[in-house]
């Protein structure tokens, strides 16, 4: 295209040459309106729809843009279909700055051109799209069908066909909209076209009232009849496998090793109405297939995460997760294990007391809970470990590598927590 740009100021001064000039222009720019190239990127879940537009049944062929590009060096046209965040802005700017000029970019969805349903207390998503690239086409749904896609294309094609020579393409720039609060901003707007439209209709609505005093609507609303499934019960306890242990015996077992193990939520000390014990009789008749959640001391932890592993009787060779819970004055880790072999599951939560000695002013941004890493223990605590890291702020001591997984690693605060605050964060409207 440079070359091309040049062509006025050779041609336009010689007889006719305008028109040389006016012809190159259209049979160039028929050709690129009808050749649009996408990147094969999709950045959420409109992609989903802009992959069935090339589907037989849509034939996005239709358009020319049947050629997705797997290399942003061949690709001409960024269909940004769905949320984009923080994290992923750079990525997707990398990608733009690869491919070569004229390039053009298409706003696929709510999500992406102003953050749809995550724009309030929300740190993590791009409020629009137009914050990162220069955006051409919008196109608005969530999600987009097809059809609007296409439009959106032929939309874009126009744009095209009507850069020229003597107006060529050039790069636009990104806009900050990130603190745009669109949707109070078009309830605003509708509240006050509707305010309008009341006051013009007044006076044709009291003369209609006046003209038939005994009309009444018959418009009546639709009833959906609503169908009645019947209910499906939880299916009965599985007959224990071969060496398999009840609740009951996983739980004594627990407790014979450590004595500050208790069953999660249950009084040790609490009767039923027949004055039996709750927590045996709860223990009796929960199903094999459920977990046993005993909370533990954090000293007893790491060992007897090491004792259920090792031991034949429990075998507890799976990790199924490490999560945290927030509460106002401390968390509670809880790591899942299971058994692949014998089929029983533990949940184990230990409740990490916050630092107090933390100013409050610093509390927000700082580690206040420390707990033994089992990492040696299970490989695959690395990952999950570092999520609680990041998201919660709770230190893992003996972890090899403690270091944000998700954020940036000078990200300030940690989102999971209930303190957590971002400048950037938009209060949703009550």
């Amino acid at each position: 295209m440079g070359i091309i740009n040049f062509a006025p100021k050779i041609l336009d001064p010689i007889p006719g040459g305008k028109y040389v000039v006016n012809a190159v222009d259209y049979v160039v720019n028929w050709a690129r309106a009808n050749s649009i190239w996408p990147l094969t990127y999709g950045t959420s879940c409109c992609a989903i729809e802009m992959m069935s537009s090339s589907m037989a049944r849509y034939d996005i062929a239709r358009f020319g843009s049947e050629v997705f590009r797997a290399s942003p060096r061949q690709a001409d046209l960024f269909i940004l279909a769905g949320t984009i965040t923080r994290r992923m802005a750079p990525a997707i700017q990398m990608l733009w700055e690869q491919m070569p000029g004229p390039k053009y970019v298409l706003a696929m969805g709510a999500c992406t051109i102003s953050g749809g349903p995550f724009i309030y207390d929300n740190y993590a998503v791009v409020r629009g799209a137009q914050n990162i690239l220069p955006v051409d086409v919008f196109v608005p749904g969530c999600p987009p069908r097809p059809e609007a896609l296409f439009h959106g294309l032929l939309t874009l094609r126009d744009k095209i066909l009507h850069e020229t020579c003597r107006n060529p393409w050039e790069e636009g720039y990104p806009e900050d909209v990130s603190r745009k609060d669109r949707y109070r901003e078009a309830a605003k707007t509708w509240a006050e076209l509707e305010k309008i439209k009341d006051e013009e209709m007044a006076e044709a609505r009291e003369k209609f009232k006046a003209e038939n005093p005994d009309y009444k609507s018959a418009f009546k609303p639709a009833r959906m009849v609503k169908e009645t499934f019947p209910e499906v019960g939880r299916p009965e306890a599985a007959v224990p496998a071969t060496g398999e242990l009840s609740q009951a015996e996983i739980f004594n077992r627990i407790k014979e090793k450590f004595p500050s193990a208790s069953v999660q939520g249950i009084d040790p000390e609490a009767k039923t109405e027949d004055g039996q014990s709750l927590l045996e009789n709860t223990l009796a008749k929960a199903s094999s297939d459920s977990p046993v959640e005993i909370t533990l001391d954090v000293k007893d932890y790491l060992a007897a995460t090491k004792f259920v592993k090792e031991d034949p009787a429990f075998k507890m060779d799976y990790l199924i997760d490490v999560t945290a819970i927030d509460y106002p004055d401390h968390f509670e880790l809880i790591t899942q294990l299971r058994s692949l072999e014998l089929g029983h599951k533990v949940f184990f939560c230990i409740p990490l007391k916050k630092d107090e000695s933390v100013p409050e002013e610093k509390r927000s941004t700082s580690l206040l809970a420390t707990v033994p890493s089992i990492t040696g223990l299970y490989p695959a605590a690395n990952i999950k470990e570092r999520e609680v890291y990041d998201m919660f702020g709770i230190d893992f001591t003996g972890h090899n590598d403690l270091r944000r997984i998700f954020l940036d690693k000078d990200f300030v605060g940690y989102p999971l927590r209930k303190d957590f605050t971002h400048p950037d964060m938009i209060k949703r409207p009550v």
